[in-house]
């Protein structure tokens, strides 16, 4: 386990054994943080992680102290679930991540019963907020707020480009966030007033060497438009495909999900990048505490731009922010009082899009909005709304061809 030496393990275990009241006058906020560093989602999981790093000092500049214990669940989710037991019995107070969906209901069965916060940085599957969890909150949008939100950018693109597709496909990979997604799409997509016929949904797996049968699948319908949920390591597979079997959409459009903005979908594709949309939440790049956590990041991650990072890495830092804040405001690392100032969070100085964090009594933030971000010069662009664009929107993309 990543950041635990025995000694450490053992040292938690000593600090269980002792009255509560000690536990309740540490000054520190032990945070376990459990990220998939490595496995399948290692490239998102370590960007989450290089925001957590820098959280410390920025944080302790407003006044909060919090030590991290920094724990890889490996992609996997029953690894997930036995690492929040190690954490919490090394002495972690609360939880935060997990980047995955499937993950975090892992680890809510674990705070749940172990009466320890967990607050999560990125995961959007509806089901999380949905099952009664008292020790839970989430500060990210579920799936059905990030389609929300994306169909609507998609009508708003529409209008501001004067394009007229007239047909699309879904494509997603089949996964719990990527079925969320699917559900999330068959309930709304028919009521969001999009002249777009919607001709298929199509499933992947998301560890398949290549999605070449999916692609053929795709140009045989030859939609306008192709709406996809991916990650990183899928969209460059999808896209490959795409290139190789020369099938050119008019539109890649997300209405909600990573992987199309990440450093390593520009490092794995270069210009073919360029023009793939995105709608979802974004960082404030004119926030005091972005500004903040920007200065901070950039000297400790030279070979990371923050402007491709500021997703993964700003979502990271708020759900630290929560924890750290909550733990400010209640003077204690019991469980329970700790979890009361959690729900009770009301913070406007913050990093990400949208009006003040905080949690209504599923524990779900709804105050987060969407952007529309599109790859320009391999780098993720707002460009609607316009009152925060910095470019104007391209659509339909330029071919495969002439892009080098």
């Amino acid at each position: 386990m990543s950041g635990l030496t025995r000694r450490g393990l053992a040292a938690g275990a000593a600090t269980l054994a002792m009255p509560a009241i000690v536990r309740a006058q540490a000054p520190v906020l032990k945070v376990g943080l459990l990220l998939p560093k490595s496995g399948y989602l290692a490239q998102a999981g370590q960007s989450c992680h290089r925001g957590a790093l820098v959280a410390p000092k920025v944080l302790a500049d407003f006044g909060m102290r919090i030590e991290i214990m920094d724990v890889d669940f490996e992609s996997n989710v029953d690894m997930a679930r036995t690492q929040a037991e190690r954490v919490i019995n090394a002495g972690a107070h609360c939880i935060v991540g997990p980047f995955e969906s499937g993950a975090a209901l892992a680890i809510a069965q674990v705070t749940e019963q172990r009466k320890i916060p967990f607050v999560i940085n990125i995961g959007a599957a509806p089901q999380i907020t949905e099952q009664g969890y008292q020790y839970l909150v989430r500060n990210f949008p579920t799936g059905g707020q990030l389609v929300t939100n994306g169909l609507a950018l998609i009508k708003d693109l529409l209008a501001a480009t004067g394009a007229q597709p007239k047909t699309a496909v879904f494509v997603h990979a089949n996964d719990t966030f990527g079925t969320a997604q699917r559900g999330a799409m068959d309930a709304l997509y028919p009521r969001a007033g999009l002249p777009v016929e919607l001709l298929d949904k199509i499933a992947y797996d998301p560890k398949a060497q290549d999605l070449s049968v999916e692609v053929t699948k795709i140009r045989a319908l030859n939609p306008d438009v192709l709406l996809v949920v991916t990650r990183s390591a899928d969209a460059i597979k999808l896209f490959r495909d795409m290139v190789r079997q020369r099938y050119t959409p008019k539109a890649i459009i997300s209405p909600g999900s990573p992987g199309m903005y990440d450093e390593e979908f520009y490092q794995g594709l270069g210009p073919l990048a360029d023009y793939a949309i995105t709608n979802l939440p974004w960082a404030n790049f004119n926030a005091p505490m972005t500004k903040a956590l920007e200065a901070a990041y950039t000297p400790a991650n030279p070979r990371y731009r923050f402007a491709a990072e500021c997703f993964n890495a700003g979502f990271t830092f708020e759900a630290l922010l929560v924890a750290a804040d909550a733990h400010k405001r209640a003077g204690t690392t019991d469980g329970e009082a700790l979890m009361k100032a959690v729900r009770a969070t009301n913070l406007a100085e913050h990093v990400m899009t949208g009006g003040p964090i905080t949690f209504d009594a599923k524990g779900q933030n709804p105050n987060i909005v969407s952007a529309c971000v599109q790859n320009r010069n391999r780098t993720p662009t707002v460009v609607l709304p316009v009152a925060a664009a910095t470019e104007k929107p391209v659509l339909p993309m330029p071919g495969w061809q002439g892009r080098s």
